[in-house]
């Protein structure tokens, strides 16, 4: 095998500035495409779908409007490509007042040691439907190739504290839910070839994760339904009734390239459409979790390949 004989030096571009000269007229519409917001998403574990720019709070325009894929809670980002300050603080928290916020997210280029702590702080002491995530905008570039960037989170909600919070006023099977959860999770990230597939979620205490696969119209849900003793993996479709119908025309060829068997659902009546493949369980025996989670991951990976080929 070659050796390299000259390894090229990795450059920060310390003006954000030189790329990106406005923030709202440059940075949030570049920031507002969907092959960047997924950067962004990426980097907090929060599937965003943008809903609007330059969205009115009063007197003053709040930077994006958003809301998380799957769940329609309220997400509000501020971008700041100077310091952080007093005033944009402020905003930050005026909006989010504004908005009726679930996720609050300021991006800066520098994040200074007392808004740090003032971030920290208030995760600390707001309660579990509220989150605030302060990240720094980073941009590198190799010899004279195109600027890339990085979004590096510096404070984010302690998950871990608040579910504590919440397990106070949750029943068995919520709690149930949330370890298979947990435990789901540390198996398949462990695989390199789901981890360059999916992004890490945060557990929850609900019966169903969703994981997205570039795109705001479609996403690949996962849920544990008790009950009935099933897990189930579903291609989950937003709002686009053409879309599953072209897919139910290749249903044949679909299912014979996953090697599965679906449901599909286009739901008339509702916004979502659903093509759904399940698996029976016992999710009390915990020496067959591993099996559980190898299907799922399988099934999750069958449908994001196949599926894509298709749209």
């Amino acid at each position: 095998m070659a050796v390299l004989s000259k390894l090229s030096k990795l450059e920060e571009i310390e003006d954000l500035r030189t790329v990106w000269p406005h923030e709202a007229q440059d940075f949030t519409p570049w920031l507002a495409k969907e092959e960047n917001i997924e950067i962004l998403s990426d980097a907090i574990g929060i599937d965003i779908s943008i809903n609007e720019t330059e969205s009115s709070v009063g007197d003053f325009s709040l930077d994006v409007l958003a809301s998380e894929v799957g769940t329609d809670k309220k997400i509000i980002i501020e971008n700041q490509l100077e310091d952080t300050n007093h005033d944009h603080l402020g905003k930050l928290i005026t909006y989010a007042s504004g908005k009726s916020a679930n996720i609050i997210i300021w991006l800066v280029k520098h994040a200074r040691e007392e808004h740090k702590a003032a971030i920290e702080w208030l995760n600390n002491h707001t309660d579990d439907e509220i989150g605030f995530f302060l990240c720094e905008i980073k941009l590198y570039r190799i010899g004279n190739s195109d600027p890339a960037v990085k979004f590096e989170v510096v404070e984010k909600p302690n998950d871990w504290t608040k579910e504590i919070k919440k397990k106070n006023n949750i029943n068995e099977t919520q709690q149930q839910r949330y370890d298979y959860w947990v435990a789901f999770q540390n198996h398949a990230f462990q695989d390199k070839e789901f981890s360059r597939n999916f992004s890490r979620r945060s557990p929850s205490f609900d019966h169903w994760m969703n994981y997205s696969i570039g795109s705001s119209k479609y996403l690949i849900s996962v849920g544990q339904l008790h009950s009935r003793n099933e897990i189930t993996v579903e291609f989950n479709i937003n709002e686009d009734k053409e879309l599953f119908r072209s897919l139910f025309a290749n249903k044949e060829s679909i299912e014979k390239e996953c090697e599965l068997n679906f449901e599909w659902k286009e739901l008339p009546e509702k916004k979502a459409s659903r093509i759904i493949t399940k698996c029976n369980v016992d999710f009390k025996d915990k020496a067959q979790w591993n099996n559980q989670f190898e299907w799922t991951m399988n099934a999750m990976l069958k449908i994001k390949k196949v599926f894509k080929k298709y749209i």
